[in-house]
């Protein structure tokens, strides 16, 4: 036999079952250059040496008539047994209708008496336990261990099959998850935790057991049930959880899941169980939301948004980011006069072309690479500065944002400053924005960040003011230096008479306060004439300019010098 166990001197093991002596020594010199060989002389005895045995023994040799227990009673009390019925038996015997009885209990082949050949009979012996070898491998890799679905290969194999009978049925691809289940294995232990998975099996299984399904654990704690198409999977997930919760003493297991309905049969499996976790992963966290369904349009803006996400890096490396600069204008003077400009950014993508900041902005504030964005704006914005100083001997502040998750960056200050430095600038002439949302989520925390930075010199402009949840009482005691207006308020301040009141409150509130206004998204002469006489100090938007390349920005500052 080719096999690593006798290439290293490995012999398996039989089990001999005859209640005559002299049968039992010829079987015995028969096999024993090639087994290693045990007797037993009755079914009872057998019995008891297989359960102590049953990994050790490869192959049984069974005589039918014997004493205390025969053959059939034999095969009859292993059948149902599944530590021990997977342990081949090869009938001996001469008589033919006892073949049939001992396959239906279990036998799967036979020796017949008076015994053939010795080759014959090795030949028979190597035959059967090969068989069951090659069975106990692809069983021991086609079920989950723990849980008794399917593994992911042999699942996607069944699957192909299932598609090569082209019954015209629609199928749905079902991906279950256990929200945080790490933490019950942190919590309760991994015994508890492979409690909790053998049980969602059990019930899964069971859930969908009155219809067509097979079920897989491709890893850890998520589960891919292949099953005849439903519209009921929010009531089938959270029935399975009570269950669960009922079951199981862990508390508030939360499952989610992501369906696929009506997988398309031309993807591969892979594929389909691909578009269901994605909806699946999608409501990662959100325990108001159970089920998820996969559509290609969010499949497709997802995957947008991660080509977004990987290609930032080789976006500021490549310049494809460009800072773009809005002149600010101060209106309560004969004629505007350029006050300071702010720094926006622009993305002009290889492959997607001009990206308007409202995709790609709010996508790296929710994963924290809006740190990444806002680093490379202040280093342009410092660096174009001392650019324009150079060239026209004309200092021109920009403010640049600073996002929450800057605010909290121990390096904050030692960065702003150490810019400062590098191009040789005044703290005034890097303005710093910074939104009023941030202020309202931990006054307390950012007001001690802003009161250092304007111990240094930096100026504050509060962003976005009127669209947060800021208290009066709160305002009064923060440290700005200016009030920027939300645009939306000023784009309907001559059309909506509340719009225009939240405007003139705002501009008595920076009054009070006493620091400047800024309204931003102003378009019109009309606004700027309302604005001027309502008392707001700088404007900025489409009347002056929309946002332009450094270049343009120039055309600003020579028209600035001209008027001197």
């Amino acid at each position: 036999m080719n096999d690593f166990r006798y290439s290293y001197g490995l012999k398996r093991h039989i089990l001999i079952i005859d209640d005559e002596e002299i049968n039992r020594e010829i079987l015995g010199n028969m096999l024993k250059n090639d087994y290693e060989i045990s007797f037993a002389d009755n079914g009872a005895m057998a019995y008891e040496m297989l359960k102590d045995h049953s990994l050790k023994i490869s192959l049984i040799l069974l005589d039918l008539l014997m004493p205390v227990m025969d053959g059939f009673e034999f095969l009859e009390k292993i059948k149902d047994d599944e530590s021990l019925n997977a342990v081949p038996v090869i009938v001996m015997t001469s008589e033919k209708p006892a073949e049939v009885r001992s396959i239906k209990l279990g036998a799967d082949d036979f020796i017949a008496k008076p015994y053939d050949s010795p080759e014959v009979i090795l030949a028979r012996c190597e035959r059967i336990i090969q068989l069951y070898e090659d069975k106990s491998i692809i069983t021991s890799t086609e079920k989950d261990h723990l849980t008794g679905l399917y593994t992911l290969e042999f699942f996607n194999e069944y699957i192909r099959q299932i598609d090569s009978l082209d019954i015209g049925k629609s199928y749905d691809a079902l991906v279950l998850n256990i929200e945080h289940f790490h933490m019950v294995n942190e919590m309760f232990g991994r015994k508890a935790g492979d409690d909790v998975l053998k049980m969602l099996s059990d019930l899964l299984s069971d859930t969908f057991k009155d219809s067509f399904s097979i079920g897989c654990r491709p890893a850890a704690d998520y589960f891919y049930f292949y099953l005849d198409h439903n519209d009921g999977y929010d009531k089938i997930v959270n029935s399975v959880q009570e269950r669960l919760a009922g079951f199981s003493h862990i508390p508030k297991i939360h499952l989610r899941a992501g369906v696929y309905f009506d997988a398309d049969k031309s993807l591969t499996p892979d594929c389909r169980f691909d578009h269901a976790k994605f909806a699946c992963d999608r409501i990662r966290g959100d325990y108001s939301s159970q089920v998820s369904v996969y559509s290609k349009e969010s499949y497709d803006a997802d995957l947008y948004h991660e080509h977004l996400i990987n290609d930032i890096d080789d976006a500021i490396a490549n310049k494809d980011l460009t800072v773009f600069y809005q002149p600010k204008y101060f209106i309560q003077s004969d004629k505007p006069v350029l006050k300071s400009a702010e720094a926006l950014i622009r993305w002009k993508h290889p492959e997607f072309g001009m990206i308007s900041p409202g995709e790609f902005i709010p996508l790296f504030e929710s994963n924290g690479l809006i740190q990444k964005l806002d680093h490379y704006v202040w280093e342009e914005t410092a660096k174009q500065i001392k650019t324009w100083k150079e060239r026209f001997g004309y200092s021109v502040p920009v403010s640049v944002n600073v996002s929450r998750i800057d605010i909290y960056d121990p390096e904050l200050e030692s960065r702003l400053t150490g810019l400062l430095k590098e191009y040789d600038l005044k703290p005034s002439e890097l303005m710093l924005e910074i939104t009023e949302s941030a202020y309202s989520d931990d006054a307390k925390g950012l007001t001690d960040v802003v009161e250092r930075l304007r111990k240094i010199g930096f100026k504050i402009e509060m962003d976005d003011f009127g669209s947060g949840y800021s208290s009066l009482n709160m305002i009064t005691t923060l440290p700005i230096d200016a009030l920027k207006m939300d645009m939306k308020f000023i784009r309907n301040m001559n059309r909506d008479e509340k719009s225009l009141k939240l405007v003139e409150l705002v501009l008595e509130i920076a009054g009070f306060l006493e620091v400047p206004t800024i309204a931003e998204g102003v378009e019109d002469a009309d606004q700027i004439e309302a604005l001027k006489k309502m008392g707001c100090d700088i404007v900025q938007g489409y009347y002056f300019s929309k946002p332009v390349p450094p270049n343009d920005f120039e055309e600003f500052i020579k028209k600035e010098l001209n008027k001197h």
